[in-house]
């Protein structure tokens, strides 16, 4: 009885952290350890950046072992248009906390700029909506007369749009990006009380570079810093070898959050394959056995053989 009580005292708080205020529900948009290869997710001028199409699917189950703690799965795809120096992307994900859970569709854009024959700025646009649902009426909870947890929410249509910019070349990158630029409301049923939350805005910085060790290992360090109004600034830190063209290892760190490994695979020149797992630092690492995440991409060449590998970001 007691760790039952223990479990549901702690999925309401994870709940809590998602609904209780806007500003907590704001940093709580699907994160990714293999950011370095999902970058489509935050920053649309990053679609058609691998001059082909490409597919990627990455499913993360954070913090195993916890009843209800966030799970997240989605499906990228992007190409670019080179007779029209521009990018394609289309990007559908579903995330679920508890019983809350929500899933977007979004359309990226994004046109090439060709600084020098080596250098490129791209600049992006997505377009999209997301759909929100809540059963808080399906929680048992120790006050049945809780407001926050009297009403479901609302199946919500919200629209939004986002902008993005990134500088790149084969080696290195550095980019800036408001992925949802609308603050939508997250309504129970049209009533506005202080349990209602709203999309905040946040502006994403991302960076990495791919240092030559020898012949055969490369060592690439990159970052993504996220900044949201009145919420801690987040960053996470992250550095990876390769070797031989073909394996990457890596380790993550997210000061005040969670630390992690991660290994990817370039199977073949098509296929890459990736696996991430993170421990967290805070006081859910009690509770918690890590999360996985695990990533596939695959490159279409249509018998054009112009797949580059490895590629770097």
């Amino acid at each position: 009885m007691k760790n039952e009580l223990k479990h549901i005292n702690l999925l309401l708080a994870i709940l809590l952290m998602w609904i209780g205020t806007s500003r907590v529900f704001a940093q709580q948009d699907p994160m990714y350890t293999q950011y370095m290869n999902n970058l489509q997710l935050v920053n649309p001028a990053y679609v058609g950046s691998a001059d082909l199409l490409t597919v990627m699917a990455v499913s993360r189950n954070q913090w195993v072992s916890i009843s209800g703690a966030p799970a997240t799965q989605s499906v990228l795809a992007h190409s670019p248009i080179k007779t029209y120096n521009m990018g394609l992307g289309f990007s559908l994900l579903h995330d679920k906390v508890g019983v809350i859970s929500q899933t977007g569709a979004y359309v990226d854009y994004s046109y090439f700029l060709d600084v020098t024959p080596t250098q490129r700025l791209a600049l992006g646009l997505k377009g999209g909506v997301n759909f929100y649902d809540g059963g808080l009426t399906d929680l048992q909870t120790v006050d049945p007369d809780d407001p926050v947890f009297a009403r479901d929410i609302n199946r919500n249509f919200l629209p939004n749009f986002g902008i993005g910019a990134l500088f790149y070349t084969d080696r290195y990158y550095v980019g800036l990006s408001v992925p949802k630029l609308i603050q939508n409301t997250i309504n129970k049923n049209s009533t506005s009380t202080n349990a209602v939350s709203k999309e905040d805005l946040h502006v994403f910085f991302m960076g990495g570079y791919v240092f030559n060790i020898n012949r055969f290992v490369k060592f690439k360090p990159y970052l993504l810093t996220k900044f949201v109004k009145d919420a801690p600034v987040s960053v996470d830190i992250s550095v990876a070898f390769l070797l031989y063209d073909r394996l990457w290892l890596g380790a993550m760190f997210r000061p005040g959050d969670s630390y992690g490994a991660m290994l990817q695979v370039q199977a073949t020149k098509q296929i890459k394959v990736g696996y991430s797992y993170d421990l967290t630092t805070s006081d859910l690492g009690a509770f918690s056995k890590g999360t996985h995440e695990v990533m596939v991409t695959y490159d279409f060449d249509f018998g054009r053989g112009r797949v580059r590998s490895p590629r770097y970001f």
